[in-house]
């Protein structure tokens, strides 16, 4: 194993996938215009990503039709066509979106004893990163558990912390501004890490994707039915909403959390908003959001 304090190297989309996964790992690639309001995803294999052929295709994409490039960080279980939280078939990446005072938030986790030092930090734009830990053997509630320790421990944007996020491609342009950006990526440790490598508290913290707080009820034999990203958005705003938070802001911190799996995520920040208003006022309401009706992401493209 090399020296992570010594070990640093910058390469392209597929030298980073390639290290990243496995070639038979089961990746989501995510593509989406922002001004067409239009999104893609495909789902196919790491092997098959970094084909040339496949990553011609993404870079018209990018290039000529302006799609940001994207890519889910934990592989997805065979068969699997969506990338919601049931499909993920292993936790491969920890992560932070440093998006404020990105600079000083990333010194800090380098310079930090509490996490390891970084497998990759990729550049997404000035004084904006995401910083990523390659791991293994980590339950999935482990891991959204530690995002939202790494979040709020360093500053980072706390909706991208569940384990079906997708994150930017290195080498491929950042669309977001009216400047294009070309996405770098440097990788700064090869070690792969547990949970102990990790000396944070993961306890809760309020967030669109934290399921309600629940008083303890009697022990049943069955497992309840794990609460899908719908559910969760719509537990958000109620707490949210009851806390005196006016509904537009509540929309937009849904619609922001949502906007990389939503063909429309204001529509759908604004239903889920009303929803939840409805029944804290005990208005008649349609029904509750609900995983299969809201978590496909290639719904309506």
């Amino acid at each position: 194993m090399t020296d992570s304090k010594a070990f640093s190297r910058k390469f392209d989309a597929s030298q980073y996938l390639s290290t990243a996964f496995e070639p038979s790992d089961r990746l989501a690639i995510l593509i989406r215009n922002r001004q067409r309001g239009e999104a893609v995803q495909r789902i196919t294999t790491a092997g098959r990503i970094v084909e040339p052929s496949f990553q011609d295709w993404l870079r018209f994409k990018n290039e000529r039709e302006g799609f940001d490039v994207y890519v889910g960080m934990n592989p997805l279980k065979p068969g699997a066509r969506t990338r919601t939280k049931e499909d993920i078939l292993s936790i491969r990446h920890l992560y932070v979106d440093l998006d404020h005072d990105g600079t000083t938030s990333l010194a800090s986790i380098q310079q930090s004893n509490v996490v390891p030092r970084p497998n990759y930090v990729l550049s997404t734009s000035p004084g904006k990163f995401q910083v990523i830990w390659r791991v293994e053997e980590v339950a999935p509630e482990q891991a959204e558990a530690l995002l939202r320790a790494i979040a709020r421990k360093f500053g980072g944007d706390p909706a991208a912390t569940d384990s079906t996020r997708v994150l930017r491609i290195p080498g491929f342009a950042n669309k977001k501004y009216e400047e294009s950006l070309i996405v770098t990526a440097e990788q700064q440790s090869d070690h792969v890490h547990h949970t102990l490598d990790f000396k944070l508290r993961s306890d809760h913290i309020d967030s669109p994707h934290q399921p309600l707080r629940r008083n303890p009820a009697k022990t049943v034999s069955a497992e309840p039915r794990p609460l899908s990203q719908s559910e969760h958005d719509w537990a958000f705003a109620k707490r949210a909403l009851a806390r005196g938070i006016p509904p537009e802001e509540v929309m937009r911190d849904i619609a922001e959390f949502r906007a990389h799996d939503k063909h429309d995520p204001v529509d759908y920040a604004r239903r889920t908003v009303i929803k939840a208003e409805a029944e804290l006022r005990g208005w008649p309401s349609p029904r509750t959001p609900n995983a299969e009706a809201d978590e496909d992401p290639d719904r309506g493209h």
